[in-house]
């Protein structure tokens, strides 16, 4: 598909489908949040500014002022608003109802459509469905609709609520038709290009269009174009793994995803407990699922690492044990089970002092993968070291694919010199309206922008929805005004006829 944005449609469109388009596409379609008459919000300052513009939705309020002084695990100051007012006091533990009442206003409603390759949820139909959510399950919610309610009561303990992806999937796909919002989603499209289109461009392409009563018919799978003021890039990160760069990443048996693995177990006779052990490579969360995966399908793993293992920097320690378990047994294992350093390395078979089940190797790299299944290593002293596996899982992190925009987007970066990277060089935006500060009308939110968990990234919905209704109303009072004006000036009167704006 190839979508064009212009300067004179009034169409939204907003790519894609995740959490953070759905939470979007809510805003935007009418449903408008106030100051709940019967909450109190226990932070007493916050409070007192809500109070004082309380007749007025949050999104027609002054969110800079409103922001002044919050603090919270995201960087963009919105963010954390919008997750204080959703959920009160969360990371002291407390489990307070949001101070929000939302108000179905048809005059709010913005149009737009929301494009994504596959059905509402995004990346959450292609994860692992066996493991647990890092945020609560309340933490995954979207406004107006109790987790809960969609999740039959599930809770697996007072202290431990959180979700697999199979539920967060399900709770998305069915929050979209709860709330009314199936209109404005297009399934199984794919962006291709997005370009600046001037309005004499409008007559000249006007035939790529392919609409059926308004609506796009996104099953034909032909190209067609379409035009909009504004467009939202809300693709996630998940699009393009990282890589070694290293000889032998392509080859069959090494693979960059923790599905991946899911589906070699599932398979029958592929991986067993009689399988050379399985590599993974990597010190993240997703590294962690897959050694959780492989030991609870009772597979050997070799999980190798470039940090060491009391590295202050591991995401480990950032996580309650309580909250946590079996990421700390992970790190409890990469800290106990060492492969031990040895100034001679076995270049032909596994040394007899591997662990049955996990071995770590800490402050390792990977040198190559072999085509017979060995994969050669070098730790800090600078020994070789080579081992036969059964699967490689490279799980070092993730880019977006942003290839349908000139410079695969790195133009709008912090750093335009780098790739766009969540952490370290996301989309330089505007941190109350998330409009990117190099392409006006253009808008990035999620963890295009840095905010990587669901709780924060609906932060951005709620900027983005302040940003362009402050701007229709200003048009809307600008276009009366100058009505106003020619009927001053002897002007054609609209005396006896219905003016709509």
């Amino acid at each position: 598909m190839v979508l064009y944005k212009s300067s004179f449609s009034k169409c939204l469109h907003i790519y894609c489908n995740g959490p953070s388009g759905i939470c979007l596409s809510y805003l935007l379609s009418g449903y408008t949040p106030y100051l709940d008459p019967m909450a109190v919000h226990p932070n007493p300052i916050l409070f007192r500014k809500l109070q004082e513009a309380k007749q007025l939705p949050i999104t027609e309020q002054d969110l800079e002022f409103l922001c002044e002084g919050l603090e919270g695990r995201s960087g963009n100051p919105v963010a954390v608003l919008f997750d204080t007012l959703l959920h009160p006091n969360a990371d002291l533990g407390f489990e307070f109802p949001s101070v929000l009442q939302w108000r179905m206003e048809k005059k709010h409603h913005i149009p737009h459509l929301v494009l994504g390759k596959a059905t509402p949820g995004g990346a959450w139909h292609a994860m692992e469905g066996s493991m647990l959510t890092i945020s609560l399950g309340i933490w995954m919610e979207l406004p107006g609709v109790n987790y809960r309610d969609l999740t039959s009561g599930k809770r697996r303990s007072v202290s431990n609520d959180r979700a697999t992806p199979d539920e967060i999937s399900s709770y998305y796909k069915n929050y979209v038709k709860l709330m009314g919002l199936q209109k404005n989603f297009v399934d199984n499209t794919y962006v291709t290009s997005v370009q600046k289109r001037h309005h004499s461009h409008e007559k000249s392409l006007g035939n790529e269009k392919n609409t059926v009563n308004g609506q796009l018919n996104g099953d034909t799978h032909v190209p067609f174009s379409l035009f909009a003021e504004n467009v939202v890039l809300a693709t996630g990160a998940s699009d393009s793994p990282a890589r070694l760069g290293v000889e032998g990443e392509d080859l069959p048996y090494v693979f960059h995803s923790v599905r991946d693995l899911g589906v070699a177990v599932s398979c029958h006779g592929k991986l067993g407990s009689s399988s050379d052990p399985v590599l993974v490579v990597g010190a993240g969360l997703s590294a962690a699922d897959a050694v959780l995966c492989a030991l609870n399908h009772r597979l050997s793993v070799l999980h190798a690492f470039r940090k060491r293992a009391d590295d202050l920097g591991l995401i480990f320690k950032q996580l309650p044990k309580t909250l946590y378990p079996e990421y700390h047994r992970v790190y409890h294992m990469m800290c106990s089970q060492v492969y031990p350093a040895s100034p001679v390395a076995n270049p032909i078979a596994p040394s007899p002092s591997l662990s049955p089940d996990y071995t770590s190797f800490p402050e390792h790299c990977v040198l190559s993968f072999q085509p017979d299944m060995h994969c050669v290593m070098r730790g800090s002293n600078g020994v070789l070291r080579v081992f036969k596996v059964s699967m490689v899982l490279v799980l070092i992190g993730t880019y977006p694919n942003l290839f349908f925009l000139k410079e695969q987007g790195q133009y709008l970066g912090l750093d335009p010199s780098r790739p766009i990277f969540c952490r370290q060089n996301p989309i330089d935006i505007n941190p109350y309206t998330f409009e990117c500060n190099t392409e006006p009308g253009l808008f990035a939110m999620g963890p295009l922008v840095g905010d990587n968990f669901v709780r924060f990234l609906k932060g951005g919905a709620l900027g983005i929805a302040s940003c362009l209704r402050k701007r229709l109303k200003q048009r809307i009072e600008k276009n009366r005004k100058l009505i106003t004006e020619e009927e001053g000036c002897g002007g054609r009167g609209t005396e006896g006829k219905k003016v709509h704006l």
